[in-house]
């Protein structure tokens, strides 16, 4: 398992690997050629309102550790999107929100199995601080019961911000959104779309707007340089 402060750490495509740190405990698998580097960022609070900060103040969930390569990080990005557009990556637990000059701000993520069931590219159609939620007869069959509606607040699993999917101008019913169960971030689970911690998810909706483009990968197309699949494996796949 890893655990790093400020890691810095290029790999080459020979195979040769050079890093500077403070403190690292190893166990990383690089997947990918060429250069790489990521710089662990201060969990954000900037965007977070005086009613979040009152919310979150109540959240019904203990404070979570996040395993280190789940938080946030600024790290190279070597895909072509364009800045200012997300990329899901469900295989590896990770999303991206690309950045000018070849950086992505890269957030750690809760994939569920409805976010395994599509995949494509998307645009943000509408955008919610603390949305309610309306379970479906199957959530309500495998997990509930549940009220027929939940108003959104720290007991709402969509927790802190809503971001729904839309493409050819209809809902794709992909949701990215908060948690009150972060000590999920990193693995796959039963339920839910694509869920970041609500820190997380509130300094995101900070930075997007309708209309950002949204890429999904498909399964097996994953190719993100930290592997949770090898850096920590035995600890998080529920597949």
């Amino acid at each position: 398992m890893l655990y790093v402060r400020q890691l810095k750490l290029w790999r080459c495509s020979e195979g040769c690997v050079m890093a500077s740190w403070r403190f690292v405990i190893l166990g990383v698998g690089l997947l990918l050629g060429g250069c790489y580097q990521a710089t662990l960022e201060p969990a954000p609070t900037a965007a977070m309102t005086p009613h979040d900060k009152e919310l979150l103040a109540r959240a019904p969930y203990a404070q979570a550790r996040i395993p280190e390569p789940f938080q946030r990080h600024i790290v190279d990005y070597h895909r072509k999107e364009a800045p200012g557009t997300i990329l899901i990556d469900p295989d590896n637990r990770f999303l991206y929100l690309v950045q000018p000059g070849g950086k992505a701000i890269r957030y750690g993520v809760t994939v569920g199995e409805e976010a395994q069931g599509w995949s494509g590219v998307a645009k943000v159609g509408s955008m919610a601080e603390w949305p309610g939620w309306t379970p479906t007869p199957g959530e309500q069959q495998r997990l509930g019961p549940f009220p027929a509606h939940v108003p959104g607040g720290p007991q709402n699993p969509m927790g802190a911000r809503g971001l729904y999917l839309y493409a050819n101008g209809k809902d794709t019913l992909y949701r990215i959104h908060g948690t009150n169960q972060p000590e999920y971030i990193g693995q796959a689970i039963s339920s839910g779309c694509i869920r970041l911690t609500n820190e997380d998810v509130i300094d995101l909706y900070s930075r997007v707007k309708i209309g950002t483009p949204v890429v999904v990968l498909a399964p097996g197309q994953g190719d993100s340089p930290f592997s949770p699949k090898v850096a920590l494996s035995g600890g998080l796949g529920r597949e």
